[in-house]
């Protein structure tokens, strides 16, 4: 285990051109980013490639082992980079934040190296025999966001390396030291050249998309780039898994408890200061409960201290990006001038330093309103009232997107018929945005395609064969 300082150190360039990543709660520097060349890109894919091989003849069980191995790397260096996260990407120390992102890094890292995977038997008949087996793909590169940038790395590259394929990481240009400093500690119990981290600018990150050796891609990100990296990967007919923008809907049937869902409806919405890819964005409210719900949500969330990550008492932080603090403060503006209700929040101290935008709860606003109608990535959540389910679900579906969404009622069976309903990869009920490495998750309609977790993610990282006869 290493100091924070050494672990920083250590990745910090001795020569070459860099970056000053700046703490988005402060605007002070946290360090000094790589800015990798296309030359640097050949070499990791070149290195990845001559160890590919021997890593998948491993075999499953062995390689299993390594990434336990791994996992424990990182349980050591916790602390540190969770520190590192913090400061670089905003979110705050405690909560389900920085350590807990890190903490989940190492539990999803010893789930997927201990999920079974074996050939499957089609066909047994007497006369025919066939099994279904998976193949390692060969290079995966994997293409990270900045709103959850440790984990999201953890997400792509455990089942990638568990498949036997060797992985070159690009993370975000706005949170690459998190990443960097994971796949460091990572390396310390895994054979050389099978993983590699990238930090690159939009040239070298085009070619890792259409890059011939590259046999995979897996990205997180916005539906736009996402479309970019399907025509960019198009002439060497790459594999593909993309989770995409999403927009997630929740519907409050009218037997909900509003006092009981309170606290989980706001962990839906502003988990990670709402910066995250399936967070509860528009909340549809039954009319008979509506006031009592806007009631006991404020409160919760007004409970909630916003500010410094490295400050022990915050579960809040700052938006990660001026570009993205700006699309919440539009959105909220436009709302506030179209006569939607300001219930807590939509005045941001502009004299403070650092990106905070406060929790902001907004009611009685149309469904068509922007604050509705596009993805705001941010602590801002219209809530919107309806009188008839069938509207409701009218409205939920409306979208391009459908990432994910959630029901919330007390009528278990009845919360499951309208999850039904929803077009969306997954429906939470009494929930929402809960993942588990166990259970498949991936987007529908224009929020991606592919499945990532489980078995069915092992698979998603790996060619089938059929071996028949």
């Amino acid at each position: 285990m290493e100091t924070y300082d050494a672990l920083l150190a250590s990745i910090s360039p001795v020569s070459g051109p860099t970056r000053t990543i700046l703490d988005p709660a402060t605007g002070a520097a946290v360090g000094e980013a790589p800015v990798h060349t296309l030359g640097y890109l050949e070499e990791v894919v070149a290195a990845a490639q001559a160890a590919q091989p021997a890593w998948a003849a491993l075999g499953h069980e062995a390689r299993s082992a390594a990434l336990l191995k791994a996992a424990d790397a990182v349980e050591r260096s916790a602390e540190e980079l969770a520190r590192l996260l913090s400061r670089e990407q905003g979110k705050p120390l405690n909560g389900p934040n920085a350590r807990f992102e890190v903490g989940a890094c190492v539990a999803w890292l010893r789930a997927t190296a201990t999920l079974a995977l074996e050939p499957e038997t089609i066909v047994d008949d007497g006369a025919t025999y066939a099994e279904l087996h998976y193949k390692p793909i060969g290079v995966v590169g994997a293409i990270g966001p900045w709103n959850w940038p440790m984990m999201i790395a953890i997400w792509q590259l455990a089942p990638a390396l568990r498949m036997g394929n060797a992985v070159v990481v690009k993370p975000s240009g706005n949170t690459p030291l998190s990443v960097l400093a994971l796949v460091k500690v990572l390396n310390e119990e895994l054979p050389e050249g099978i993983l590699a981290a990238v930090s690159c600018g939009r040239e070298v990150g085009s070619r890792l998309t259409e890059h011939p050796a590259i046999g995979k891609i897996m990205f997180t990100g916005s539906t736009a780039a996402g479309r970019a990296i399907i025509k960019s990967s198009a002439d060497t007919v790459k594999r593909l898994t993309l989770e995409l923008g999403g927009n997630d809907a929740g519907i409050v049937l009218p037997d909900a408890d509003p006092k009981a869902i309170a606290e989980d409806l706001f962990w839906g919405a502003f988990l990670n200061t709402g910066q995250t890819c399936a967070a509860l964005k528009r909340l549809y409210v039954h009319e008979d409960i509506y006031d009592a719900v806007c009631t006991e949500l404020t409160a919760v969330a007004a409970a909630m201290p916003m500010g410094n990550g490295l400050d022990e008492n915050n579960v809040l932080g700052p938006l990660q990006n001026k570009q993205q603090y700006d699309v919440v403060a539009n959105l909220v503006d436009a709302a506030r001038r179209s006569g939607a209700r300001i219930l807590l929040g939509g005045n941001p101290d502009t004299d403070q330093p650092g990106y905070f935008y406060p929790t902001t709860l907004v009611a009685d606003i149309d469904n068509d309103n922007p604050l509705v109608a596009e993805e705001q990535f941010g602590p801002a959540l219209p809530i919107i009232r309806y009188s008839s389910v069938d509207d409701a679900i009218a409205k939920a579906n409306a979208l391009e997107v459908g990432l994910g969404a959630s029901v919330w009622s007390s009528d278990l069976p009845a919360a499951r018929a309208v999850a039904a309903r929803i077009e969306a990869g997954t429906v939470w009920i009494n929930k929402h945005g809960a993942v588990d490495p166990r259970i498949p998750f991936g987007g529908a309609k224009q929020s991606g395609y592919g499945l990532e977790f489980g078995v069915e993610g092992l698979k998603a990282l790996g060619v089938p064969q059929v071996i028949n006869g």
